[in-house]
């Protein structure tokens, strides 16, 4: 990699983005050579008209409207283009997403073909992007939360200039190795925003970038200086406003006012059953008015252009709210004999029906062919982008001269470079600090790295007063006041992990946490998934995390949390015992630019223990006490979070009786997974097969830690409600109890 001292700013933000997509910038096809980027961009670098086509949608029962929805007025915007060559443009939107799905046999024609005009305007028309720069700072957002119908956002990128989506990629869409997976995936397609695919996410992630726009103008933007300004567009289906989280999200984004966010609901009325009438007959329109939307409805989405035109210029005028523009489509549009059906949603269409669209369409090209008039209209995105883009780095330099301050702070955010020594502000225990609730520990170390991180924010899910997640020194990010840093989710914990996503993803140097019980990511699963996934530095602040909770039960009482998380792919999940190992925690979550880091917080007091420390977090595994010499304990004593306490006792009692004891602290299998062979035989010798963990979980997976001849001491059924030790001593997680085991394995 070049050696950022010779690149402007930019270029090395674009070569740490690729850096990111792999270890080959090449096969980002991201060219430096091609780059202009004068000082500094930001991260990682007519009337309507009727088609040929003879399908037209068949008339359907829905539900009466209880008061008109107002439809967009139909008005001749400023076009450059002509309607034939729009309708061109669409028709080769259509038939890329055509041929790339029957090639491989496999995908979902559907969609792109009925929303390819509302595509094409976006991207040719509306959005402010830099094709050969995807992560040039203010440029506009696109999530395409119904990800199935990826072949329309490929298609859009390829025509588009993006040196990720190459007609190779589109010949080998849903392929090993390709750049057009099955859904957009943010970590593989530069020119996608965020992972897609499980209905309802993207809808959320939207609303979490247009949440951080918000955010990033109340803070950084002047009266005569405006450097935060971008829309965040994104198209849901049916299948995304049936899903819950898209009303949780949506919720939030009408209660924040969130101006900036555009939504397209694909009105087409099939999924995969069939026709929506058969499980889905509400109406939408309402719905999005009373969460405070703004509400558009586009009657004609096949070929009403300027009704989407119209509309999208409407939902531009309208500052205090989001606006969902629900846009009547046909899906599957220009398909003779599926167009309209649940068959042409996720299977190809077939040569004898592909032949017939092509008739249908008046499409006489081979698969794949772009129309030179086509790529000749399209290609003025290259130069209009690398515009766009150069005006907006000599509005930076401006910025900067007059604000040094405030550009600073946002190059952090958009460079996503922590400022030099932020770690010491994490604050640091010895055994002689009263003890606390590794909740409230961390609170301490929330409030105090917001001082020095000027990405970090985030809230909690209805709990702040419990999760201990208040930032002391901000008041409440909300519609009026969205400068500030603690975000209110409410009671919306699917929600909130998505939105948080998208807050992560639209900045590197934006660092979102959010939090409720542990036992409650049960509602946020598939939130968290998808930021392992899609590599979202999101930190997940889980309190409550045991049966140590005590008398709200085993409703509340996590007991599989920790190993289903441990069994989850790039998520660090960190259970620390005291403050240091709390430090240590959210040293390691920030550091971790690519994976979300879960934090499991007691609400029970425990004490500072002797030996932890910030750097033996940084290991996952870690010794803190040892009387053995030459790395041969008779016995190790393994635990996590709340359990340290109770080895640490135990190794002490042992060592009265002349043991030789060895008390590791597990705060992180992954991190331990990660060290070398050396450091992991230094802590747990294969030689010594006497090993007994304890946690206040399901010991599930603990033979990975102590063996075949070890034992675990763990809680393998749900948990009571009592007080927290009583419980403890019913269960048997009690040093007595460790100490019989370890004598019974010496």
């Amino acid at each position: 990699m070049a050696s950022s001292s010779s690149l402007t700013l930019s270029q090395a933000l674009l070569v740490r983005a690729i850096s990111h997509h792999g270890s080959n910038p090449s096969s980002d096809r991201v060219s430096l050579s091609n780059l202009t980027l004068p000082t500094f961009s930001g991260l990682k670098s007519s009337n309507s008209s009727s088609s040929s086509a003879s399908s037209s949608r068949v008339p359907r029962r829905r539900v009466k409207l209880t008061r008109p929805v107002r439809a967009a007025a139909v008005e001749t915007l400023d076009k450059t283009t002509e309607t034939s060559l729009v309708e061109k443009s669409i028709n080769t939107i259509r038939f890329l997403a055509i041929d790339a799905v029957e090639k491989a046999n496999s995908g979902h024609p559907g969609l792109p073909m009925g929303c390819a005009p509302m595509g094409h305007i976006l991207y040719d028309e509306v959005m402010r992007y830099n094709p050969k720069n995807p992560y040039w700072f203010n440029r506009d957002r696109f999530v395409l939360s119904a990800g199935h119908g990826c072949m329309l956002q490929y298609a859009l990128l390829h025509l588009a200039g993006y040196d990720s989506v190459q007609e190779e990629d589109l010949k080998s869409f849903r392929q090993w190795g390709s750049k057009s997976p099955g859904h957009p995936e943010n970590f593989e397609t530069p020119g996608v925003e965020v992972t897609t695919g499980p209905l309802g996410q993207g809808i959320a992630n939207a609303v979490g970038l247009a949440l951080a726009e918000k955010h990033l103008a109340a803070r950084f933007n002047k009266p005569d200086n405006e450097i935060v300004d971008h829309y965040t567009y994104c198209i849901v289906g049916d299948g995304c406003n049936m899903e819950g989280i898209s009303n949780e999200a949506c919720s939030l984004a009408g209660h924040w006012g969130l101006g900036k966010l555009i939504a397209f609901y694909d009105d087409n009325h099939i999924s995969i059953d069939g026709d929506t009438e058969i499980a889905f007959t509400e109406n939408v329109d309402l719905r999005f008015e009373a969460l405070g939307w703004h509400v558009i409805w586009v009657k004609n989405g096949n070929t009403g252009y300027d009704e989407i035109r119209a509309a999208i210029k409407e939902a531009k005028a309208v500052k205090d709210k989001p606006t969902l523009i629900k846009v009547t489509t046909t899906i599957g549009f220009g398909s003779p004999n599926k167009a309209n059906s649940y068959s042409v949603h996720g299977s190809a269409l077939g040569a004898k029906e592909v032949d017939a669209t092509r008739k249908n369409l008046g499409w006489p090209f081979e698969p794949f062919h772009v129309p030179e008039d086509v790529k000749s209209h399209w290609s003025r995105h290259t130069s209009e982008g690398a515009a766009l883009e150069a005006e907006w780095n000599a509005k930076f330099s401006e910025y900067e001269k007059k604000y040094a301050e405030e550009a600073v702070e946002l190059k952090s955010i958009i460079s996503g470079e922590l400022p030099a020594g932020w770690e010491k502000a994490l604050p640091t225990y010895t055994p002689e600090s009263p003890a606390d609730a590794t909740r409230n520990l961390s609170q301490q170390n929330l409030n105090a790295l917001v001082k020095v991180l000027p990405g970090l924010l985030g809230g909690s899910a209805d709990l702040a007063s419990s999760n201990m997640t208040l930032l002391k020194s901000y008041g409440d990010f909300q519609k009026d006041t969205p400068e500030e840093r603690n975000l209110r989710f409410g009671v919306r914990e699917h929600g909130m992990g998505a939105i948080c996503n998208g807050i992560a993803l639209h900045s590197p140097g934006l660092i979102p946490y959010c939090a409720t019980f542990f036992v409650f990511t049960d509602y946020m699963r598939a939130a968290i998934r998808i930021s392992a996934l899609c590599e979202a530095r999101v930190i997940y602040v889980m309190t409550h995390d045991s049966i140590g909770l005590g008398e709200d039960g085993p409703t509340h009482q996590p007991i599989e949390h920790l190993a289903s998380f441990r069994a989850m792919p790039n998520v660090l999940m960190l259970r620390p015992a005291d403050g240091n190992e709390t430090a240590g925690a959210y040293k390691v979550a920030v550091d971790n630019r690519k994976r979300p880091s879960i934090l499991a917080l007691s609400r029970q007091k425990l004490p500072n223990l002797a030996g932890t420390s910030i750097e033996g977090v940084e290991k996952g595994g870690y010794t803190i006490s040892d009387n053995s010499s030459g790395n041969k304990p008779d016995v190790i004593l393994i635990a996590t979070g709340s359990e340290l306490e109770i080895v640490a006792k135990a190794g002490d009692e042992l060592r009265k009786e002349g043991k030789a004891v060895r008390v590791v602290s597990f705060v992180s299998w992954e991190l331990f997974d990660e060290q070398s062979d050396a450091y992991k035989e230094s802590v747990l010798p294969a030689a010594v097969t006497a090993r007994v963990s304890i946690e206040a979980g399901s010991t599930f997976g603990w033979e990975k830690i102590v063996g075949s001849k070890g034992k675990a001491i763990g809680i393998d059924r749900f948990g009571a409600s009592a007080p927290a030790g009583k419980i403890y001593k019913e269960f048997g997680l009690t040093a007595e109890a460790v100490i019989a085991a370890a004598k019974a394995l010496i």
